[in-house]
């Protein structure tokens, strides 16, 4: 799973009137944190190492890097093949299914052929011949999928489809821990996916939410600005120059983008997957979708010859 530049910074929220315990683990090619407020520090560690076991088995059944994992077992499959998968995958693909869906075919999990193709020595990104385009492309698209959910089976309908959960794994992960925080009677909580997806749930002791930092590439120091989040997810895409990774499944070209963009919903899967899809969208696109999806919010910072402007969309 392709780790994106940090597009958000979590800010210090002075003395506290209960302990705030802060703890990371390495996963998805990322550094994931779990923080808790309001709890004794023993108890909190035990909580959040439950919650980076958990990310850990989700990384074994989604990473398309790991041998045997259902993401691997999808991509071996030639055409007419099926396999069948766990609750996490199918989960996973049925969201993707919906947002590609609703989004015009923008979010693409099947862009790996394209990744792949666009993809170099080292990780370089590289420009491929029109033929290579062509190729990977004729092997990307979701209804070369057959998902069948109430049988947990997923088949090919041509040889070589490459699924890619890098743009929903992490924010579907951070969901999944948090739910066990949940189970674990701990009713203030931060988890976030290497910087790029967050999930609050209630506040801090004497706070109204966890405050939240909006930054973009172009700086460490360059802030679009600040929010509390509460009971809320917050994902964040964003490409330095020269950097590419996004791809618009539609062209098949490295998306242009605006500077950044940022999308809040209910849960980290969906904004994982909105701001990838806001990233390559419109500004106006990003509008539409917002006013079909009132509970949605999109953030999304553009450049022009006259400067540099932030638009907001949507419930925030």
């Amino acid at each position: 799973m392709t780790q994106p530049p940090a597009a958000l910074a979590l800010e210090p929220h002075g003395k506290a009137s209960s302990p705030v315990h802060r703890f990371a683990h390495n996963a998805m090619a990322s550094v994931f944190e779990v923080i808790i407020a309001g709890q004794d520090q023993r108890y909190a560690r035990q909580a959040a190492e439950a919650a980076f076991d958990e990310c850990d088995r989700l990384e074994r059944e989604l990473s398309r890097f790991v041998p045997g994992s259902d993401v691997s077992q999808i991509n071996g499959l030639r055409s007419g093949r099926y396999v069948r998968v766990g609750v996490a995958t199918m989960e996973c693909l049925a969201a993707a299914a919906t947002v590609n869906a609703e989004t015009g075919g923008v979010f693409d999990v099947t862009v790996g052929a394209l990744i792949a193709c666009f993809r170099g020595t080292g990780g370089a990104m590289r420009q491929p011949s029109a033929e290579e385009i062509a190729a990977a492309k004729a092997r990307t698209g979701m209804h070369l999928l057959d998902i069948r959910q109430s049988e947990f089976r997923v088949g090919a309908r041509v040889d070589g489809v490459k699924v890619d959960l890098g743009g929903i794994g992490k924010g579907y992960a951070v969901d999944q821990m948090m739910a066990l925080l949940r189970e674990w009677g701990i009713e203030a909580a931060l988890v976030h996916g290497g910087m790029s997806s967050v999930l609050a749930m209630g506040a801090p002791p004497d706070r109204k939410g966890w405050l939240v930092s909006l930054r973009t590439p172009e700086g460490s120091d360059d802030l679009v600005g600040t929010l509390l989040l509460k009971d809320r997810s917050l994902s964040g895409s964003a490409q330095p120059p020269g950097r590419g990774y996004i791809i618009d499944p539609r062209t098949a070209t490295l998306a242009a983008g605006p500077v950044a963009a940022w999308a809040a919903a209910d849960t980290a899967a969906m904004t994982d997957c909105l701001s990838t899809a806001f990233y390559i969208l419109k500004p106006g696109e990003v509008e539409e979708y917002c006013r079909r999806h009132p509970d949605d919010g999109a953030i999304v910072v553009v450049k022009d010859s006259s400067g540099r402007k932030v638009l907001r969309y949507g419930k925030w």
